[in-house]
């Protein structure tokens, strides 16, 4: 495959596993192309073309070739400059590596990850939350996401990359739609009865399974495992976690349980007030299966796959 393949491979199962949906997704890039019309002609150089068909501005090829033949990629969840100084080593030694993928954002795909957060209001409208109401709050939290992000470095691993002449790129929305629409699907059809029961099945998954080996699988913040399980939410995508006033909405809309990768003090405190429970599956294990999921279709391919930085293969092919 050449790199602009893999990376529009990326995007496209981003696209067909959205929450949004694809009539959701074609609106999100209708918008997005008024908002370009509307820029001044001073404003026009500066806009980032991908964003008119790719809606997720954390997935992006931050270096290379785009015609580049790719037979070999080192993966990995995190992929900073002790990444890429391990890919170059073992470059040396004889392996293929042609390109990186990470998982979590860098370069200028970090620098807009809070971009891609105003999805979760449409994950919340599906759940029963007014849209209106979902779209002021994560406007909120979108702002707060930005102002933390913009004092990071996000180029440093991006500039090893290039000055070692390794092509890198990152797969993170599109991965973690992967997971959701997995989880909530399986969710959906086996309809657990409590807490524990979620648990259970989650740790029946390779990934979870192997990260309760590694004391760092699914647990149960808020709640405990006897309690009944009410309305399953997933929440894995949308860039990272929401702000702290829509835990009470969702309980309004009738959520009983909210599965996700991390939560924070302040929203677990709010998950407690409200009495919602909380499951936490795991971050980088749930990291490993959208990941897995999308390196899977790679794999069809006939590219080989080295993996780094806290992935552990899973094949479902």
């Amino acid at each position: 495959m050449k790199l602009i393949e893999i990376y529009r491979l990326a995007v496209e199962m981003g696209i067909k596993n959205d929450p949004r949906g694809l009539s959701g997704v074609r609106e999100a890039l209708k918008d997005e192309k008024k908002r370009f019309k509307k820029l001044s002609k001073k404003e026009k150089p500066f806009y980032d073309n991908e964003r008119l068909e790719n809606p997720y501005s954390d997935t992006r090829i931050l270096y290379g070739k785009e015609g580049l033949e790719i037979k070999g990629v080192m993966a990995g969840i995190d992929l900073e400059v002790g990444e890429v100084l391990l890919a170059d080593r073992l470059k040396e030694k004889g392996e293929q590596i042609d390109l990186l993928i990470a998982h979590h954002p860098e370069g200028k795909a970090l620098a807009s990850l809070s971009d891609v957060m105003s999805l979760q209001a449409d994950v919340w409208h599906k759940f029963g939350v007014p849209i209106n109401i979902g779209d002021v709050l994560i406007d909120g939290r979108m702002k707060e996401v930005y102002r933390a992000i913009l004092p990071v470095n996000h180029n440093r691993a991006v500039d090893a990359a290039r000055l070692l002449k390794l092509p890198f790129m990152t797969v993170h929305t599109p991965a973690d739609n992967l997971v959701n629409d997995f989880l909530q699907k399986d969710f959906d059809k086996k309809k657990p009865r409590t807490v524990g029961d979620i648990v259970e099945r989650l740790k029946e998954i390779p990934e979870y399974k192997s990260a309760t080996k590694g004391n760092a699988g699914p647990t149960v913040l808020v709640g405990d495992s006897s309690k009944r399980a009410g309305k399953v939410m997933v929440d894995m995508t949308g860039g990272t976690e929401g702000p702290q006033g829509v835990i009470e909405k969702l309980a309004n809309a009738g959520v009983g349980t909210i599965i996700g990768m991390h939560m924070g003090e302040k929203l677990r405190k709010k998950a407690d007030k409200f009495h919602v429970n909380v499951i936490i599956a795991g971050h980088i294990a749930s990291d490993n299966l959208g990941f897995n999921l999308f390196l899977d279709e790679l794999e069809k391919k006939k590219i080989r796959i080295y993996c780094s930085s806290g992935l552990n293969r899973v094949k479902r092919i």
